[in-house]
């Protein structure tokens, strides 16, 4: 069997298992079973992409790594992905490599963020991703793979080894994969990649550091205000209120009851800026108020983020449960702002 790895073409021994132990003792997995980087997959995946495998995707300002094409595909074939998901690996890593995302402090701090992918358009369906029932849990192999993809990628290529580079404190799951996808059938509001401004037919994947997520619940609420105000609770829990940016993730029993009433997504961001706060008082004496940052809004109540854009709403997961999710930023203030890159088109080359 020949393997594919680091650039390098390798001889490995023509047997499934022990080649599979083979990525074990070089170190390129992340503590899973990873598929050996056989030639001929990493050239299918390859092939998903028009620029020459030496083209580079991302770059670590610390030590100076690259990510060429050809290593994303080696890594997206260790992960699991199946080829016509290259395009979404490609996409979310050009959108890492902007300088407002912070890929490198996101990768390796105590906060121990898990990079989240939010895929949004066409390509959910075209490829199969899970957007319905069990949307953060295991069981697709185009969302799993796709968020391993990007964990194996930070420990091989740029080389973010839990306890050397990477100091996370206690790290998620996240961390292993964190991809999701919008559900576009039980969406009210245009999809999130019509909203960046992306042209009609074009997917988009958005890019979040972002810590655990909360389970927000509520099976009684009627009304957009019962719901959004348990979400802006969530998110101005003491633990949680930064001037970070947010993610939050309407579930479809939750969205009808907000968009029966007539709301907007631009009202909801409104409402759940102004309720997720805490007051002044609370935050002394909790040792977490840092003026330099508070002071921007001129309030004496510090909300959650900065401004009402600050919050991502997207809509996702199965028809029953009152459940939805926040999800934190990773830094305690705006160590890395989300960035979106559509899919398929490379705007910064």
């Amino acid at each position: 069997m020949v393997s594919v790895a680091d650039d390098n073409v390798r001889e490995v021994p023509d047997d499934p298992l022990a080649a599979i132990d083979y990525c074990y003792e070089q170190g390129w997995t992340d503590g899973l079973p990873v598929v050996p980087p056989e030639a001929s997959r990493v050239d299918a995946m390859m092939a998903m992409e028009g620029r020459p495998p030496e083209t580079v995707l991302a770059r670590h300002p610390a030590t100076g790594l690259e990510l060429t094409i050809q290593a994303a595909a080696v890594n997206a074939v260790m992960a699991g992905c199946l080829p016509e998901y290259f395009p979404v690996i490609v996409a979310a890593f050009e959108a890492m490599d902007r300088e407002p995302f912070n890929f490198h402090a996101s990768s390796v701090s105590t906060g121990g963020s898990g990079h989240l992918l939010i895929v949004s358009g066409p390509i959910v369906e075209e490829i199969g991703m899970n957007a319905d029932a069990n949307l953060f849990g295991p069981g697709n192999r185009a969302n799993a793979t796709i968020g391993r993809t990007v964990r194996l990628t930070l420990l091989n290529v740029f080389r973010t080894m839990p306890g050397l580079a990477d100091k996370s404190t206690q790290g998620h799951p996240g961390k292993y994969s964190f991809c999701i996808a919008e559900r576009a059938d039980r969406n009210p509001w245009p999809p999130l990649c019509e909203e960046l401004g992306y042209p009609e037919g074009v997917s988009s994947v958005t890019v979040f550091a972002g810590a655990g997520f909360l389970n927000v619940e509520n099976h009684g609420g009627n009304t957009p205000e019962a719901i959004l105000e348990t979400m802006a609770d969530a998110m101005a829990n003491y633990g949680c209120v930064t001037t970070g940016q947010s993610v939050v993730v309407i579930c479809p029993e939750h969205v009808e009851i907000i968009a029966r009433a007539g709301w907007t997504k631009a009202m909801v961001r409104e409402y759940l800026f102004d309720h997720a706060r805490r007051p002044r008082e609370g935050m002394e004496r909790i040792g977490k108020f840092v003026l330099r940052e508070y002071e921007r809004q001129g309030r004496q109540d510090f909300h959650r983020g900065l401004a009402p854009d600050d919050i991502l709403v997207t809509v996702g997961g199965g028809d029953g449960g009152g459940h939805s999710a926040f999800i934190p930023s990773w830094s305690r203030g705006r160590g890395s702002v989300m960035q979106s890159q559509p899919i398929g088109v490379c705007i910064d080359c």
